[in-house]
């Protein structure tokens, strides 16, 4: 190989092969554990023998050697000679591990990396010959200290892209040779329908030229008419006008029927084109199942479990970009399901179950959305655990979680940090992983709902778009002009008489199956001027929520539901408040497409009196002119209350945002002479916040105090060097540290 393009092209081959071929043997082997079949080897030989074929086109001869033992060890087990224990399987898992290492590595890290890990494979090539003499157990525990990590058949697909390098190769991706060809024949319509236009063109100027004509034939006519001309020269000038414009008319109306015919022509192409274009990026959702039932397999080996894995809907089609950001939430809801839910056999069969859990994968497309639900049938949420460790945590009051609902208190199993573990084990403990899922899942437009039953088991609900190119909305109008939600985010739809309404402590509320939801008018929230066009008689509303929060949203009225091309804003506009993308209606009109999870944290300060509306703030600024300002940024409502009720009771004027992403922007609109922070929050932390405050030029003076339950000299550290002035723990709300390190950052109230 000495050409270096034709190195680079061979390597990405090869690459591309292994990555096929180990998810054969990855997700075969697995099942071979479960239920021992010799037809099952078949296969997985094919697929051993094609990684070693191609393992020698390209030289890698340790490669080579590797996958022909494990071929000879299917071979020998499928003609009966050879008994594949656990550990045996164990064993072939490993040595795929270390082909999939090594196909994942650039062309310059590669030598370097054959000679780190030769050791390894000459380990694993006298393991493989005397793989039948394995008993269960030993491929584990004779595994070398530089094994590569369990779940390493899935580590090709993830790592390939960083892997592979620099260039155009990291950015490749498969599209088959009829999807290609009916890409070329949609550009060749193309093609043929803008030649069309030339013709027409000249016929317009053709049209323009008549009128031009019949122009000069009525002035002619009018010149005529003023000079007294002969009668007979005034008639024969009307009749050349108007057959001129007779000739333009019937020349016009031809056009018109012309144009209608190209602009249905051309939207019909367009439209086909673009599916045929969406259909390209489509996957197939076993794309993003590669390698789960190999982790499920060895997260339940680990850890005692016996446990099955089905997967359905594998052939629902979903954008590639959506099937990426996928990978990694499954992964860490099924690994989840392994520790929190499924018990032990012993516990199974005390609880009257079989000895084996079962873990279901389901994809399908409902309502023009991507529906993933991951199930087990293990041992459940507790909502006692949760309703404890959040009193404890200081999330909300004992009196406050007592009356929450179920599915309010599993809403707190997703925030960052929150884990009923009382120990940190490798797999789970450190409340790691659904804030992750959440994130991701919100970020691409979706929801996450969560259900259980104690002693039953558990489902997590992954609602998607299908594509993040067109976002499926509810569209609304606010102060006379039109908004989008994102249709997964919209929990209801409302339309009440004003009747309905009632009020509590001047706030407006409606009742929705029995439960009180605070109703606020989207034009306050938004701080949008103009006259409601809303419906006197009736009052229109939008409910979402986040967590345990539930809003109605008042709006003028409905337009209904639409795709809409999504396109982001400008990025010199930064993260605008409440809004996340923009978009077209069919008019041509433009559309706001507005961000649910900033818009309720949004209605949460407005309802807590942290946000006012202009109004009201230039009213209170009036009274408390010259007070010092502070804003408090904390996810925790309890927290939250009690830290603008200490400084407010110091005489300090004082805001509140319920995220850093929140806090971000508040600063960007206001003049404050200190922040209050704390560090696990959703969408943007209070590190990170630190980190912008520090970089802006005109806040990188602002003090700063991180007030935060973690306690830990690292934690400390990561927030000072992060440019906090201090770091304090929660207890200091106990004693006076909190108000003296205030009073030292920004003087007293009348200084």
């Amino acid at each position: 190989m000495s050409d270096e393009n034709e190195d680079l092209s061979l390597l990405a081959l090869f690459r591309a092969e292994v990555e096929q071929h180990a998810a054969v043997l990855s997700e075969g082997l697995v099942t071979l554990d479960a239920e021992p079949s010799p037809a099952a080897i078949e296969p997985l030989m094919r697929a051993a023998h094609s990684i070693k074929g191609a393992a020698r086109v390209v030289g890698l001869d340790a490669g080579v050697a590797i996958a022909h033992k494990m071929e000879d060890a299917l071979v020998a087990a499928q003609e009966g000679a050879l008994a594949l224990t656990p550990a045996g399987i164990d064993l072939l898992l490993r040595a795929l591990d270390w082909i999939a290492a090594m196909g994942a590595q650039s062309e310059d890290a590669l030598p370097q990396w054959l000679v780190a890990h030769a050791e390894e494979a000459e380990d694993l090539e006298r393991r493989l010959a005397r793989i039948a003499d394995l008993d269960d157990g030993a491929a584990n525990s004779a595994a070398p200290a530089g094994a590569p990590r369990e779940q390493g058949a899935a580590a090709p697909a993830a790592e390939a892209g960083t892997a592979s390098g620099e260039g155009v190769e990291a950015r490749a991706v498969k599209v088959t040779a009829d999807a290609l060809s009916r890409l070329m024949g949609l550009a060749a319509e193309s093609l043929v329908e803008a030649r069309r236009l030339e013709p027409l063109a000249g016929a317009l100027q053709q049209l323009k030229q008549r009128q031009l004509d019949a122009a000069d034939a009525l002035e002619g006519l009018r010149e005529s008419l003023a000079t007294g001309a002969p009668r007979e020269r005034s008639a024969r000038l009307a009749a050349d006008a108007q057959r001129m414009l007779d000739e333009c008319r019937q020349a016009l109306l031809q056009r018109i029927g012309e144009v209608d015919a190209l602009a249905r022509r051309s939207a019909n192409l367009s439209g086909r084109l673009y599916d045929h274009v969406v259909s390209s990026r489509m996957r197939p959702f076993a794309d993003a199942t590669l390698g789960l039932a190999r982790l499920v397999r060895d997260t339940a080996r680990r850890l005692g479990r016996v446990v099955h894995l089905e997967i359905g809907g594998r052939s629902t089609e979903v954008d590639r970009e959506i099937l990426e950001q996928l990978e990694a939430p499954l992964q860490h809801l099924l690994r989840n399901a392994v520790d929190h839910g499924i018990e032990t056999p012993e516990e199974r069969a005390a609880a009257g179950k079989g000895e084996e859990g079962r873990i279901a994968v389901h994809a399908g497309h409902s309502g023009g959305m991507l529906l993933v639900r991951v199930r087990d049938d293990g041992r459940g949420i507790d909502p006692d655990a949760v309703r404890r460790r959040v009193v404890e945590r200081g999330l909300a009051s004992a009196e406050v979680a007592a009356s929450l609902s179920d599915a309010e208190l599993y809403q707190f199993v997703l925030l960052p940090g929150f884990s009923t573990r009382a120990e940190v084990s490798e797999t789970s403990g450190r409340g790691v992983g659904l804030d992750a899922v959440q994130s991701m899942v919100h970020g691409a437009g979706g929801a996450l709902r969560i259900s259980s039953t104690l002693g039953q088991g558990t489902e997590f609900e992954l609602r998607l778009p299908v594509t993040r190119s067109v976002l499926r909305a509810l569209l609304v109008a606010i102060a006379g002009e039109p908004y989008a939600f994102p249709l997964a985010r919209v929990e209801r739809v409302v339309s009440v008489e004003p009747d309905a309404l009632r009020s509590v402590e001047g706030r407006g509320y409606v009742v929705i199956d029995g439960e009180s939801v605070a109703l606020v008018p989207a034009r306050e929230v938004l701080e949008l001027g103009g006259r409601s066009a809303a419906d006197p008689t009736r009052i229109a509303a939008v409910v979402v929520g986040d967590r345990s929060q539930h809003f109605a949203l008042e709006v003028d009225g409905f337009l209904g539901e639409g795709d809409l091309v999504v396109r982001p804003l400008d990025a010199r506009l930064g993260k605008v408040p409440d809004v996340a993308a923009a978009s077209t209606l069919e008019d041509g009109s433009p559309v706001l497409v507005l961000d649910v999870d900033d818009l309720v944290r949004s209605i949460d300060a407005l309802v807590g009196g942290g946000r006012l509306t202009r109004a009201r703030r230039a009213a209170v600024e009036g009274e408390t002119r010259g007070a010092r300002r502070i804003l408090v940024v904390e996810d925790s409502l309890t927290v939250r209350e009690l830290e603008r009720r200490l400084l407010e009771g110091l005489g300090y004027r004082v805001d509140v945002a319920v995220d850093g992403m929140e806090g971000w922007n508040a600063l960007r609109l206001a003049d404050y002479d200190l922040v209050l922070t704390d560090v696990d929050m959703p969408r943007m932390n209070g590190v990170e916040l630190v980190r912008r405050i520090r970089a802006d030029a005109r806040l990188r003076a602002l003090p700063v105090v991180i007030v935060s339950y973690k306690d830990r000299e690292e934690d400390r550290l990561r927030g000072l060097e992060a440019g906090a002035d201090h770091y304090l723990t929660k207890s200091s709300f106990q004693d006076e540290t909190l108000a003296r390190i205030v009073r030292d950052l920004i003087g007293e109230v009348g200084e």
